[in-house]
């Protein structure tokens, strides 16, 4: 399916409008997408080369094909987008709620779900509000953070939206290193969690890259200090300074991550499905970590990053 993308400044509420024009016409969708204060026009064009996809599966069936067991700790990266537009081309409507609640279900009590609710201003010098900086890591993440039995994790740059079991022990983290032996990256290698990749690529999902790298000291990325204005969940403001083992600019680095998952996919660590036309795919976290330090250590970390030098 081939998807034309316009942007467009428009200050409205959230908005969704769906129409269905006979065989062979575009389908429109207007979404409203809050955290960019921007819509989105997509438009659908039928592809004859496309094949069918296979069965359409509700909201609520979806978490039943996926590989969660009781007791299991998970974390969501994803893009709903096109899980939505699905639905609406077959007259549902995709339920992020419903969807959450699934999760939930399937992990259990003694299980945890983590949502990656980052958000990057605090590294420009703006200010992170504990309850009012939003996610820039998708509209499911986002609805994690208003509901009422998540709590958000504390680090103004990469924080989470947790659920379960482990919440009150994540919520607790102070790491001021985002990828730090003390952060939730390192809970999540610990705890031999799994990462659930919906809609995105490994380059645009795959942060747990950045901890293996901080952990394994690599020389084309180094530690830099932000400073910024930090609201906490009392309303208290307060000047803060957290860092980032962040990529060496000077050296022209630059982060190429699909590598590595396709690496991951041969060695079945990623298993990856299709769903409603959209790729969900597994990682075993603590296996992972394995073979991307193997990467770093005897590849010179070639399927994680390359030097542009056209820059």
């Amino acid at each position: 399916m081939v998807l034309h993308i316009f942007i467009r400044s428009f200050p409205m509420e959230f908005t969704v409008i769906f129409d269905t024009y006979p065989a062979g016409l575009n389908i429109v969708i207007f979404v409203k997408v809050l955290e960019w204060r921007k819509n989105f026009f997509l438009i659908v064009k039928p592809n004859e080369a496309e094949e069918p996809m296979s069965k359409f599966e509700k909201t609520k069936d979806i978490v039943e094909l996926l590989d969660i067991s009781e007791g299991d700790v998970v974390l969501v990266g994803s893009d709903i987008t096109r899980l939505a537009v699905e639905a609406l081309r077959n007259g549902e409507k995709f339920e992020v709620h419903t969807f959450i609640d699934g999760l939930i279900n399937k992990v259990g009590g003694n299980g945890t779900l983590l949502f990656p609710t980052f958000n990057w201003d605090f590294c420009k010098g703006g200010t992170f509000d504990y309850h009012h900086t939003v996610s820039k890591t998708g509209a499911l993440t986002n609805a994690a953070l208003k509901r009422k039995d998540f709590v958000r994790t504390r680090h103004p740059i990469y924080s989470f939206a947790v659920w379960g079991r482990d919440k009150n022990k994540l919520y607790q983290m102070n790491n001021i290193s985002s990828f730090g032996s003390d952060s939730p990256f390192a809970y999540l290698h610990k705890k031999k969690a799994k990462m659930l990749i919906i809609g995105l690529s490994y380059q645009h999902s795959f942060t747990f890259v950045h901890y293996v790298e901080e952990m394994e000291k690599v020389t084309y990325r180094f530690m830099k200090p932000f400073s910024g204005l930090y609201i906490d969940e009392n309303g208290r403001g307060s000047v803060r300074t957290y860092t980032m083992y962040v990529r060496d600019l000077d050296k022209s680095v630059v982060t190429r991550i699909n590598p590595i998952g396709e690496e991951l996919e041969k060695r079945n660590i990623s298993k990856c499905k299709t769903i409603n036309g959209v790729s969900f795919c597994f990682i075993h976290l603590f296996e992972a970590y394995e073979v991307i330090r193997e990467d770093i250590i005897h590849n010179g970390a070639g399927k994680l990053f390359s030097i542009d030098h056209q820059s």
